[in-house]
């Protein structure tokens, strides 16, 4: 029963606290750190009212303390996703019949409950499970998954106020329902947020869903699980599990009830599930919807009139921040001739000032990337480009994985635009530079355009105007996310909605309206109230 029209205004973000030597919240992170640190947790999946556990138990280990243990998480199999389908099917109907109010008030709550008292245990879980260091974890963990929630209710109420217009004689009206079904969730490790926002964004729209993060970050999803919980999610809305991609999709890809797929991860695992869903239509009840975020090989391209401390700033935050392990990283950067002794000059100087080692350590810029798998697979690169004549390496290179998987942030020179690094994907901290002459910009637009299969994030760095309006039109669809002046990192829900296309993804933009349009499936009702008794038309008469 509705009894009033309920506003939920566009909300503020969330300050970004500072962390600062003395500061409350540094004293209580460094306490948190340390009492997370001090006891093994057993992790559960959450499948309707239940927590589950099996004997198979994985341990689960800060990237940059591999000898330390966390704690274990039980880890699934075939059985337990059929299970979570079965509870999230069985809390559908109360779930989308609850009214919108009470829908938006759990995830609200759960907004506040991070904002407040979770805040340094969301943020202590995602540095010690994810190695980010405070900063990182701050503006993810924290306020970009508050945002999430909070932006997401606005912008739900603001579609559900989106209704026809009516003629005389009648009442049209929408409504705006969930998918028959359930939604599968699949979210990555490196954001603490996205693992928050995939599965929240769908249930807020009144459907349910089975979530399957990343193994490697099960430490703070598990604790948002927990504050879901206790903002008040009924069991089965969300069901937590622990299962690896091929068996979580080839049980969701084949059940009828299967209703779409929030994805952030590879490529090549999106195509997969296009491909796997597209061979099993005939088998659903309607066409699922299929988002993904996927992956991005992000440019920066500097124009001859840029400042070089502009630019210098932007590749080092931009190419190192996180390891290179975010989406929009900076991985590739174009630098005019003019300017190139100078930034050379000064990358170096600034990679090597950067500090290296555990997240409690809070002087540490930068941290450990996620596994073995990553850490051999960056190391490959670098271990190629450092005998190959094509490449030279202006700075870093070197790895070790003794005490966790360390990779030295490095800059490698690629004297082709074509070279390996300068289109691959790595999501390590590896940039590669190209340098073309400085009197070659509108060239060289066409080479940033056909580089790379991805077009996800990419920025340009110019005081001409006209070099900025240039790049901006001849690379309209190289990036979803287009920055001018900064580096190509750090879009924020309301201000910068993120997605790109061409191999990046769907480009649903994650922190707008646009992207709950994709969990909702609108019916039209026509009232008509006065209506004819006759079929014939005035036409029908003649004089």
């Amino acid at each position: 029963m509705n009894l009033g029209y309920f506003n939920y205004p566009m909300p503020a973000n969330e300050p970004v606290l500072s962390y600062a030597p003395g500061s409350r919240e540094k004293t209580l992170l460094k306490a948190t750190l340390a009492a997370l640190k001090s006891q093994e947790i057993d992790v559960p999946m959450y499948i309707g009212g239940k927590e589950v556990r099996t004997n198979n138990k994985v341990a689960i280990r800060p990237p940059h303390e591999i000898k330390h243990v966390l704690g274990y998480f039980h880890a699934g199999e075939e059985k337990h996703v059929h299970q979570a389908i079965e509870a999230a099917l069985a809390a559908k109907e109360a779930w989308t019949n609850m009214s919108w109010e009470n829908r938006a008030n759990i995830f609200l709550k759960a907004a506040d409950l991070i904002a407040g008292k979770y805040r340094p245990y969301m943020n202590g879980t995602t540095m010690l499970g994810q190695s980010k260091n405070a900063y990182q974890a701050e503006i993810d963990s924290a306020c970009e998954l508050i945002d999430f929630l909070r932006f997401n209710v606005h912008f739900l109420s603001e579609i559900y106020r989106q209704q026809p217009i009516s003629a005389a004689g009648m009442h049209n009206r929408m409504e705006y329902r969930p998918l028959e079904g359930f939604v599968l969730a699949v979210t990555p490790f490196n954001f603490t947020a996205i693992g928050g926002n995939l599965p929240t964004s769908a249930a807020l729209c009144g459907n349910v869903v089975v979530w399957k993060p990343a193994n490697t970050q099960v430490y703070s999803a598990q604790m948002f699980m927990r504050i879901l919980k206790e903002a008040g999610l009924p069991d089965g809305v969300i069901n937590l599990i622990y299962v690896d991609g091929p068996t979580i999709g080839k049980v969701c890809f084949n059940h009828r009830d299967f209703a779409g797929v929030h994805f952030t991860g590879s490529t090549g695992v999106f195509n997969n599930m296009w491909e796997t869903i597209g061979k099993n239509m005939s088998n659903y009840k309607s066409y699922p919807r299929i988002v993904g975020e996927t992956g991005g090989k992000d440019f920066v391209l500097v124009h001859k009139s840029a400042d070089p401390d502009v630019v210098v700033t932007a590749l080092l935050r931009g190419a190192f921040e996180y390891q290179g392990q975010k989406c929009s990283a900076a991985s590739r950067a174009y630098i005019p001739s003019n300017m190139v002794e100078e930034v050379k000059k000064k990358l170096i100087a600034g990679v090597k000032s950067m500090k290296m080692g555990s997240t409690e350590d809070f002087s540490n810029f930068v941290n450990a990337v996620i596994d073995e798998k990553s850490f051999n697979n960056i190391k490959n690169y670098i271990d190629n480009a450092k005998k190959d004549p094509k490449a030279e390496i202006w700075v870093g290179g070197k790895c070790d994985k003794k005490e966790g998987y360390f990779v030295q942030p490095t800059v490698i020179e690629a004297k082709s635009p074509k070279y390996v690094t300068m289109c691959e994907e790595i999501f390590g901290p590896v940039l590669t530079v190209y340098i073309y002459p400085a009197n070659g910009f509108e060239k060289v637009l066409d080479t940033v355009d056909s580089t790379s299969p991805y077009a996800l994030t990419g920025a340009v760095i110019a005081q001409d105007r006209a070099a900025v309006e240039l790049a901006t039109n001849k690379l309209r669809y190289a990036a979803g996310n287009f920055y001018i002046n900064d580096k190509p990192t750090g879009a924020v829900v309301g201000q910068q909605p993120f997605g790109g296309a061409r191999a990046s993804g769907t480009n649903d933009k994650a922190g707008s309206i646009l992207n709950l349009y994709r969990w909702l499936s609108a019916r039209t009702i026509k009232e008509t109230l006065t209506p004819v008794t006759d079929y014939k038309y005035p036409f029908l008469q003649e004089a």
